[in-house]
């Protein structure tokens, strides 16, 4: 069972078919932003891969949270139809997190989505959808 000190985290990469790397790549970052805003979410990023694949990494505060995340009607069409938009399956990881994550009180530059006043670690840019 998960608590705010253990949240659950997904993240793997995604090989789009090439006639519809376009369509998914919009549809994912599209859902950033609104993801963000979701209960339970602590964590939503997209990043673009030099190979066309495009890799997810989400933290979730509960299963509930992500199991209600993945019913949102967008979504889980999506989900039922990978095999149409992706060229193989997901290259995911569900996992438990075992280091503490940091409560809004730990974080001297605001709550995990106040993206605007973060910077890039180490000035690194890669391809990350903002």
């Amino acid at each position: 069972m998960t608590t705010p000190s253990t949240p659950l985290s997904l993240y793997g990469f995604l090989r789009p078919r090439p006639e519809r790397a376009d369509e998914v790549r919009q549809f994912l970052a599209s859902l950033v932003e609104p993801t963000r805003q979701e209960e339970g979410n602590l964590e939503y990023h997209l990043h673009a891969h030099d190979d066309g694949r495009l890799f997810l990494y989400e933290v979730w505060r509960s299963q509930e949270d992500l199991d209600r995340h993945n019913a949102t009607p967008p979504l889980r069409a999506f989900l039922e139809n990978l095999s149409d938009f992706l060229e193989e399956a997901p290259d995911g990881y569900f996992d438990t997190m075992i280091s503490p994550y940091p409560t809004d009180d730990d974080r001297p530059d605001g709550p995990p989505h106040d993206t605007a006043r973060r910077e890039p670690a180490h000035g690194h840019r890669d391809g990350a959808t903002p």
